[in-house]
């Protein structure tokens, strides 16, 4: 196979061509290329602006008339590639400088985002570091619903929950350092959309903990996020909805479930371990300045 060069790197802004190229390669790994096809479909349904004022772009890698890989930016956000080799990292990098297409940062698997960051560094001069806690891709193996579980029911979240919703969807943006990612109100309206949250609710029929599902695509089902307010933790309503939901995305044709956790924090890791979601991945964030 002919080493990757900064040529062999298509970038634009038209999403049908993007996915005219890479719509097989993507499905091809659904587990490793679920933030891509997930910001694609999104991207698809709510316009180019969804993200942001700015239009987004992507990237596709040929090598020998094949597709390797893919990356796309939604401005202001970090670019996003899939799995890279350091040579990949490395044409990339020289090919958005050459286009004039500066980026804040990069998520991608460990080595692809340790590659890419220091060749970024290396040919812009800019300080690179990675975000303090990474995070860790899992994959349903099979449900282990908890026993007990707590008092209550779940439910498929409607629109007079959106208020709730967007108010807790603020707090989980919070939580995990990355205040005002997401324009609130627009995130819930999206999920609404697909019936994609569900509430766990205790006897009273009060809310305790939230949990949401991206759509269908390619047989992947992504849990994100899950979210119960501080006092209410601890009591098994995180379990619960993630149970629930993970039922429903069953329900609707998944064979792969997925979801993501913070590698700093032991007690989501292993609640998701309990419920049968093992690790497939983790996961690195850099900023540049």
């Amino acid at each position: 196979m002919p080493s990757a060069t900064a040529d062999s790197w298509h970038v634009t802004e038209d999403l049908d061509a993007f996915l005219s190229q890479a719509d097989t390669f993507l499905r091809s790994r659904p587990d490793l290329h679920t933030v891509v096809l997930t910001v694609v479909e999104t991207l698809r349904n709510g316009g180019a602006r969804t993200y942001g004022d700015q239009a987004p772009w992507f990237g596709v890698l040929e090598e020998a008339g094949q597709v390797r890989a893919t990356c796309f930016r939604t401005l202001p956000h970090r670019l996003v590639t899939t799995p890279l080799t350091t040579a990949q990292a490395d044409a990339l990098a020289a090919r958005l400088l050459a286009l004039g297409r500066p980026v804040s940062g990069v998520n991608a698997v460990r080595d692809t985002a340790d590659a890419f960051a220091a060749s970024w560094s290396r040919r812009t001069g800019a300080t690179t570091g990675p975000r303090p806690h990474g995070t860790r891709l899992h994959r349903l193996a099979a449900l282990i619903p908890p026993d007990p579980a707590p008092p209550g029911r779940a439910r498929i979240a409607g629109q007079a929950d959106r208020e709730l919703l967007a108010r807790w969807f603020d707090e989980f943006q919070e939580a995990i350092g990355e205040p005002g990612r997401q324009d609130a109100g627009a995130w819930t309206d999206t999920r609404l959309a697909h019936d994609g949250l569900t509430l766990w609710e205790t006897p009273d029929g009060t809310p305790v903990s939230m949990a949401g599902i991206s759509p269908l695509l390619a047989g992947m089902i992504r849990v994100a996020p899950v979210y119960t307010p501080a006092p209410l933790r601890r009591r098994g309503y995180a379990a619960a909805v993630t149970a629930a939901v993970t039922r429903t995305a069953f329900d609707r044709g998944a064979d792969q479930l997925l979801l993501f956790t913070d590698l700093a924090n032991p007690t989501s890791n292993a609640l998701y371990r309990r419920l049968g979601y093992h690790p497939v991945a983790d996961f690195t964030a850099y900023d540049f300045s």
